[in-house]
């Protein structure tokens, strides 16, 4: 592509590929009903794949561009965004890596569901936080705000792939008394990465705090244990 690409057009590509039964599908999946964590939320019906696929073809989009795709009321111009803005990153040096980074902080709050989250913290924040301070994680776990609490934990997952625990294991005890659902998931997940890992580390946390542990996140966590050591823990909980 050539340096002209714009929002418009790529907005405009996706277009091409909606579909009303597909858009249908996912304001339900994404729970859009009045009082539901995506309501207010537009798709227009576009598949992931097909994203993934647009959005290679604008890796050059300007952040000004890219910012615009954010702003947007519909979900995949959203998505689609931060699949580009993850792709100039995984492509920067030093310098740009650590703009980009800047500019998804800056933008946090238009990452307003758990696949625009999942798509994208690892392999940003993530990843540029492995060589920098990451108090921010810290301020992004103790935020009202669901979807920078996600963040936060999310996050932590390229730590975990490089045999870091630490920062993981704090950020699910922020947490532990987290009363959104998608959280309990998100802190579940990670510990089972962390387990697989490392199992004892896992169960060093688990042996503290299973028992009051909302019971989702436990069974995130355990969801690869063997049976018997299962049942143990999910005992353990019903105390």
């Amino acid at each position: 592509m050539t340096g002209k690409s714009t929002a418009h057009i790529v907005s405009g590509h996706l277009h091409e590929y909606s579909s009303q039964e597909k858009a249908r599908a996912s304001a339900w999946f994404f729970k859009t009903g009045s009082g539901e964590y995506g309501h207010g939320d537009v798709f227009a019906g576009v598949s992931v794949p097909n994203q993934r696929k647009i959005a290679k073809q604008f890796t050059d989009l300007s952040l000004d561009e890219i910012n615009k795709l954010l702003q947007s009321k519909v979900h995949e111009h959203r998505l689609t965004g931060l699949l580009i803005l993850v792709a100039q990153y995984r492509a920067a040096d030093a310098k740009t890596k650590k703009a980009l980074t800047k500019f998804y902080l800056s933008r946090k709050n238009r990452i307003n569901s758990w696949d625009l989250v999942d798509s994208s913290a690892p392999y940003i924040l993530g990843d540029y936080l492995l060589s920098a301070n990451r108090v921010v994680l810290y301020t992004l776990a103790r935020s009202t705000n669901l979807w920078h609490r996600r963040i936060a934990i999310i996050s932590t997952f390229s730590f975990i792939k490089e045999g870091e625990y630490r920062d993981t294991l704090n950020i699910a005890e922020i947490l532990l008394e987290d009363t959104q659902d998608l959280i309990h998931k998100a802190v579940g997940w990670m510990l089972r990465e962390v387990g697989n890992k490392s199992l004892s580390t896992e169960e060093r946390f688990l042996k503290k705090h299973a028992v009051i542990m909302p019971r989702t996140m436990l069974r995130y966590a355990i969801e690869k244990f063997p049976e018997n050591k299962r049942k143990m823990y999910l005992r353990l909980h019903s105390r």
